[in-house]
């Protein structure tokens, strides 16, 4: 118990310190720097600072909903993700600038987060940390399965969240927030137990490529090609085409954008009818030679 107490400490810590920087860069930086670099640089230290690991798999979906939930309220748009910027940059919402930007922050971010997860562990304040602290150098591949199937698993875990990503993107964040965390949670209990269910190319560079037991050319296909291939067929099949690439929808008919009411089209119909008639009564009513 002491031990979970402590990691909850620390995950509100690097919380609160993640919201302070956060307030310091938007008065220090140009808005263009603190949106693009700044805030992804953040909300990457925020998910993997709070690494603790060790307890139940009851109390780890608990945190890890919690921790999701605590990301999309406090993320001021930031993804932490590089396959959601490569998808926004895809949707022409992003531009290149922008995208390169956002990909440099979360590489500094992952890469500052895990040190800070390691500094942590030093301080060895559980057993567990201890125990984590003699491991770390001698990790294992988290790929518990053949590559084929780890980089499918991969890739359908981040199909599944793009697609929750792209229908509730543009919802409340009351409703956008919890559904998100829900789905991550989810995947990561499914899929857990075969590739670590990150689904998320900079969290597992940071805390899996320097694990023995795989190649890193197997951890790029499994961690970056998979969830790639996902997140690319999320988007083809939910809007029928790659804006970047292409414009032709390959998947869903184009319908006209300006329509006409049934009701008017009716009432235009039923207003002709009277004018038929008087026209054939008057034809009726000439006189015949």
């Amino acid at each position: 118990m002491d031990g979970l107490n402590v990691s909850i400490a620390f995950f509100f810590l690097v919380v609160g310190l993640c919201q302070l920087l956060r307030w310091l860069s938007k008065r220090l930086l140009s808005p263009g720097a603190h949106s693009c670099l700044a805030r992804e640089f953040l909300r990457m230290l925020m998910e993997i600072g709070p690494w603790g690991g060790g307890f139940g798999l009851d109390v780890l979906l608990t945190l890890l909903f919690l921790l999701s939930a605590a990301h999309g309220a406090s993320s001021d748009g930031a993804s932490a993700n590089p396959t959601v910027s490569l998808q926004e940059f895809l949707l022409l919402h992003s531009s290149l600038a922008a995208t390169v930007a956002e990909l440099l922050g979360q590489a500094v971010g992952a890469g500052t987060g895990w040190a800070v997860t390691r500094l942590y562990w030093s301080w060895e304040l559980t057993q567990l940390h201890f125990i984590q602290n003699l491991i770390a150098p001698e990790c294992s591949s988290p790929i518990r399965t053949s590559l084929p199937h780890a980089a499918f698993v991969e890739g359908s875990c981040s199909f599944l969240f793009h697609l929750v990503l792209l229908k509730v993107r543009q919802s409340h964040p009351l409703c956008r927030v919890p559904a998100l965390a829900v789905t991550v949670t989810f995947l990561t209990y499914a899929a857990g137990p075969f590739t670590g269910a990150f689904f998320n190319p900079a969290l597992a560079t940071a805390t899996t490529f320097q694990c023995s037991g795989s190649s890193f050319w197997d951890y790029i296909q499994v961690y970056w090609l998979g969830p790639l291939a996902g997140m690319l067929a999320a988007l083809l099949l939910f809007q029928g085409n790659i804006p970047r690439l292409f414009q032709k929808n390959l998947l869903y008919s184009q319908r006209s954008k300006y329509k006409v009411p049934k009701a008017k089209v009716t009432a235009q119909l039923e207003g002709d009818k009277p004018q038929k008639k008087r026209k054939g009564g008057k034809s009726n009513s000439e006189p015949h030679a």
